[in-house]
């Protein structure tokens, strides 16, 4: 994140270095003025006083020009430091002058002043956007302007107490120079921004010079707008700060403090309203406040006029506090103070657009040619003012002529705006009622000539919105069935449209010719405003259209529409708002990427697959993943409420997310005090509401849980103990009761503390749960992304497991990756029957469902194959997860019936035979989506959906994944698989080096898996590395062997383990739990399946075959019970 810029090296020595400058220049301007005042009469002084600031005025008239060149030419932080360097010396002749009581030397001193600030001027508001993205430069533009009045009339005020009783040389000399040098020193901060016209060649006539500038800046008609209303904002400011000391002294008898006190309110005002059009200015160049500001101070100095003309004899007081006691008095600081306002209004929006829309090349030149114009506008109002005053024309009147003026200068600016006022507008209403945020604006500008700006469709605002986020005038592509719709009609005559119906293969052709028009084209290529709040189908016509142009595709995400009132979602779906924060991100242009050789149809449907990916990459990189998995609780809990059902078992029954995360509070203030020292705690819990206030009150106590296999036996769980050294495990005595583990305890006690969670749990106080519901919100230890969030184990099933330590990014990375593939909805929930302990139990089954406000229904274990039916069917649930063996069994003895809600069926952690799939999809209509994915990965990888589904795959990788294959001697077809992506583990702990981090290399993990990739992006799994065996010089798939078993017996177990073959190098096993299974059936089978010999076991042995808890099978204790029963029959 990036600190503040008033805190950062990029803006907060470049404001402190005009701050100072700004203070000096008025410290020694006034400083003057009092001199003059003091050593001449009244008459001359005033004659003089007017020629001191004409002097500071004029080099901004002569000299602006050439600063901008030399500004454009070299680096505009060096030149910097160099400027404030000279204004030493213009300070050392300063204090030479007021020392010697010299007037004329002070006013060399002035104009010296007058030089740098001239030449420093291009340099301060053109460097801005060098340092500052674009969203920032209007904020950037408020503090500069807001602390540059606010500079002006601290150097006034100071110079005012510094001369009391006279100009002291002893008080004034030191301050310059101190502020001086320390105006230098700050300078030498200011980054380096290298030079943006290294070949300029400066052009030493300066009138010559000025002229040119002028005339580029006329010859753009954005720029030469934007620079008449800066310069208006300037001859405004001269004029009321001009004004305000004659009339609170001639008309409303006021003393000198009472002015100092009234330009202190405009300084403020000046700040307050950079503040306010900053804020409104957020995300695009808006001009539109422009106009209203130039009415606003038509309507001030009406007010203002009127005020002072009502005041028919000066206000007598008694002191400051009696003077601001009258109504008169108190309206003149509201005008004021309105007027600085609106004035602000003007200046910070069109300043922006100058910064944005001058080249960077030009950009200081073009700053240097408003300069000009300010000091111009200035010197003819100052002029003006003195004329009018000269011929008896009192103070009212000029402010109610400057008023008429100004009614017509807004007229003239709404009239010649350089933006869209519709648009602005649109985005202020944005800003205002649902505070706009838009980042990325600087991926337009990337994108080049006629984009496509693609856009998520969550609301019936998605286009306004897109209309406020774009500064050229795009062509939208509107659904033909939304383009009918009454209450559209009006909206379309403000826009430039084409009308698209997506089914016809004639739409391609029209966006073709919208995009070769020019201009951007935005499009939302599903169509059609979503109804589950995740991605609908993308229609291909838009992808189509990319390809065939090569055109840039820009993704860009609306979040926050869709709980309007004017989205398709339900109050059951989201929780509505009528002014919801809305964020627009929009990301990096890319070009859609479709092989050559597809053609036709085939290209057709390849592109939309990619634009499909594009977008999916949209959802998935535009969610917050850089927080804890504790903190997104929190949110979705504040988000939804806190009595939103979150978790529910057949012993606890419901819990909301408020008892939860008071829940998780509470236990994580006992965990916090009673285990200081212990970084790392074991937790042995079953699937069960208190299991997750568990793991949750760890991670608020800034603990890391380790999550132990219960039904991995003893020596796996102290091996997984002394890997991750821990000396402290969580248990609960009716669990372990229940699962009959009081022997694994007693085995254990040795090892570790054994703590009970019920125990706990009894012993805590009234004050302890009111303390844990008042600050449920807040963790007790604040973790970030980064830091470690679990570790879990791998299965072990083909060795002693590892720990696998997995942070807060891991784990909600995945979950955004499977949010953007599948399309879960609040009117979702999910029945979680895989363990905890398990990553696929613990991510996909947990902390998916609570970051995403899905209800979830635990079932301690999956092996009750009749009750899990029953208990799914009186759940509602609408998701279910399994693995093939869990999936089996259920299958098997569930009515018709049980399923009926069931829109998705995931399964994982083990390959799913096609006979699960088909008896899921005839029995019960429901298609088992298979995905894929390792501890390792948090854990999934790829998953088949909805929309991309391909029988007897895992699915194509999820978005942020990245895959690459490794050939594997020996395997013809396909590769190792490696993946890469912010799901991947941050490393390894290992029983022969326990404790120590082994990050994987360069962030890519081995995943050990033999896989395909097809054209489609499709993964097939062919087996596990470790599981081939050489036969006869021949590379063999164990895997292979098995998928043939479950074909052949479906419903039946089958595994293989290899020994040592003399002659052919190696053989297969294969164990099954099929009572009629035989080698001559599979040999037969085998061959009108069209496989090779080597495919078929050299045995086939009937047993049972071991089963983990995961529900994999067990293949170490297949290959040791093989080798036990072969190789000591051998010896």
């Amino acid at each position: 994140m990036r600190p503040h810029m008033m805190r950062s090296k990029r803006f907060a020595p470049l404001f402190w270095t005009q701050f100072l400058s700004a203070f000096n220049d008025n410290f020694l301007r006034y400083s003057l003025i009092f001199l003059i005042l003091a050593k001449m009469a009244t008459q001359e002084a005033g004659s003089l006083v007017t020629m001191a600031g004409a002097i500071f005025m004029f080099p901004f008239l002569i000299l602006s020009a050439l600063g901008g060149e030399l500004a454009d030419k070299n680096d505009k932080g060096r030149m910097a430091e160099k400027l404030k360097l000279a204004e030493i010396g213009a300070a050392v002749v300063a204090v030479l002058g007021i020392g010697l009581g010299s007037i004329w030397l002070s006013m060399v001193a002035l104009f010296l002043f007058g030089v740098v600030s001239a030449l420093f001027g291009p340099i301060k508001y053109g460097i801005l956007p060098d340092h500052l993205p674009r969203r920032e430069l209007p904020v950037a533009n408020a503090w500069v302007e807001g602390a540059t009045f606010v500079a002006i009339l601290a150097g006034t005020i100071v110079a005012g107490l510094a001369a009391t009783g006279g100009v002291d040389i002893t008080l004034f000399g030191p301050m310059m120079l101190i502020f001086a040098v320390g105006c230098w020193m700050i300078s030498r901060k200011i980054p380096n921004t290298g030079s943006s016209a290294p070949d300029l060649v400066i052009n030493r006539n300066i009138f010559a010079s000025t002229s040119q500038l002028l005339g580029e800046l006329y010859g753009s008609k954005k720029l030469w707008r934007a620079s008449l209303i800066v310069s208006w904002f300037w001859l405004l400011g001269g004029v009321i700060t001009a004004l305000v000391p004659t009339f609170v002294t001639q008309i409303m008898g006021g003393s000198p403090m009472v002015v100092t006190i009234y330009s202190v309110i405009f300084a403020i005002s000046v700040a307050f309203g950079s503040a306010i059009a900053a804020w409104l200015c957020a995300g695009r160049v808006v001009l539109l406040p422009a106009p209203f500001g130039a009415a606003l101070v038509a309507f001030f100095c009406f007010q203002l006029a009127w005020n002072l003309s009502n005041l028919k004899a000066p206000i007598a007081f008694d002191g400051l506090v009696d003077f601001f006691t009258h109504t008169a008095a108190i309206r003149v600081g509201i005008d004021l103070s309105g007027l600085a306002i609106a004035g602000a209004l003007l200046v910070v929006p069109a300043f922006t657009g100058l910064q944005t829309w001058a080249k960077k090349s030009r950009r200081a030149r073009v700053i240097a040619a408003v300069n000009v114009m300010n000091a111009a506008f200035i010197f003819v109002s100052g002029g003006a003012l003195a004329l009018a005053q000269a011929q008896g024309v009192s103070i009212p009147q000029i402010l109610f002529f400057l008023g008429l003026l100004n009614v017509v200068v807004a007229w003239m600016m709404l009239r010649y705006l350089p933006t869209n006022p519709l648009w602005d507008l649109v985005s202020i209403l944005f800003r205002t009622f649902s505070r706009l945020e838009v980042e990325g604006r600087e991926n337009l500008e990337k994108a080049g000539k006629a984009p496509i700006l693609a856009c998520n469709h969550v609301s019936f605002l998605d286009g306004p919105l897109a209309m406020a986020i774009t500064e050229d005038e795009p062509v939208f592509a509107i659904d033909a069935k939304t383009a009918k719709a009454w209450w559209v009609h009006p909206f379309l005559r403000f826009c430039n449209y084409i009308i698209l119906e997506p089914s016809l293969p004639v739409a391609s052709q029209d966006l073709i010719q919208a995009i070769q028009s020019g201009k951007p084209l935005v499009i939302f290529p599903e169509a059609r405003v979503t109804d589950t709040g995740g991605l609908m189908k993308v229609y291909d016509v838009a992808a189509m259209a990319a390809d065939m142009t090569g055109s840039m595709v820009v993704p860009i995400r609306i979040d926050g529409l869709e709980r309007s009132y004017s989205s398709r979602m339900g109050s059951q779906k989201v929780r509505r708002q009528f002014f919801p924060k809305v964020k627009v991100t929009i990301l990096e242009p890319v070009r859609l990427q479709v092989p050559e050789r597809f053609k036709g149809r085939k290209r057709r449907m390849a592109a939309g697959a990619a634009l499909q990916r594009l977008m999916s990459e949209l959802v998935y990189r535009t969610t917050n993943v850089e927080q804890s998995v504790l903190k997104s609780i929190i949110d979705v809990g504040r988000d939804l409420g806190m009595r939103r059902h979150a978790l529910e078992d057949p012993l606890s029954g419901r819990l909301n997310y408020g008892r939860l995360l008071t829940g998780a509070r509470v236990l994580g203030n006992r965990f916090y005090h009673d285990f200081p020292n212990d970084e790392r705690i074991a937790v042995m819990l079953p699937n069960a509401n208190g299991t997750v206030a568990v793991l949750l009150g760890l991670m608020s106590a800034g603990k890391v849980a380790a999550m132990i296999n219960f039904t991995s036996g003893l020596a796996s769980i102290r091996s997984a103990l002394k890997t991750a050294e821990v000396k402290v495990l969580l248990t609960s005595h009716a669990f372990i009761e229940g699962a009959k583990l009081e022997e694994l305890i007693e085995g254990l006690k040795d090892d570790v503390q054994i703590v009970w969670v019920d125990d706990m749990r009894n012993k805590i106080g009234s004050f302890e749960k009111i303390s844990g519901l008042l600050n449920r919100t807040k963790p007790i230890v604040e973790r970030g992304a980064d830091d470690t969030a679990v570790i879990l184990f791998t299965s072990g099933s083909e060795g002693v497991p590892k720990g696998v330590v997995l942070n807060h990014r891991n784990l909600l990375a995945n979950t955004a990756q499977a949010g953007a593939v599948i399309d879960f909805s609040l009117q979702d929930s999910i029945f979680n029957v895989l363990p905890i302990f398990h990553c696929f139990g613990l991510t996909a089954c947990t902390i998916l469902p609570l970051v995403r406000g899905m209800p979830v229904y635990f079932y301690p274990s999956p092996l009750h194959y009749r009750v899990i039916p029953e208990l799914l069917y009186g759940s509602n649930a609408t998701i279910m997860f399994g693995t093939d063996t869990f999936l089996n069994g259920y299958a098997r003895t569930a009515h018709p019936f049980d399923f009926r809600s069931v829109r998705y069926c995931v399964a994982g952690a083990e390959p799913v035979k096609a006979s699960t799939r088909e008896l899921f999809m005839e029995r019960f209509g429901v298609r088992i989506l298979e995905g894929y994915g390792v501890t390792e990965a948090s854990p999934v990888i790829s998953l088949n959906t909805p929309m991309f589904f391909k029988a007897g795959s895992v699915g194509k990788a999820l978005p942020g994944i990245e895959t690459r294959l490794e050939p594997v001697p020996g395997v013809k077809e396909g590769g190792q698989l490696f993946v890469r992506g912010a799901n991947v583990m941050t490393g390894y702990l290992r029983a022969e080096n326990p404790g120590v981090l082994e990050p994987p290399k360069e962030g890519w993990h081995d995943t050990g898996d033999i896989v395909t990739i097809d054209d489609d992006g499709y993964i097939t799994i062919i087996g596990r590395a470790k599981r081939f065996v050489e036969i006869a010089g021949e590379k063999v798939s164990m895997a292979a062997i098995e998928t043939l078993a479950d074909q052949l017996w479906p419903g039946f177990l089958s595994a293989t383990a290899r020994i040592p073959d003399p002659k052919r190098g190696e053989r297969v096993i294969m164990v099954t739990d099929n009572p009629d299974a035989n080698r001559p059936d599979f040999a037969a089978f085998a061959k009108s399946q069209g496989a090779t010999e080597l495919l078929v076991p050299a045995e086939i042995v009937v047993r049972t075959v071991p089963v983990l808890g995961t529900g994999k099978v067990d293949f170490v204790s297949v290959q040791k019970m093989i080798e036990e029963e072969y190789m000591d029959g051998q010896a």
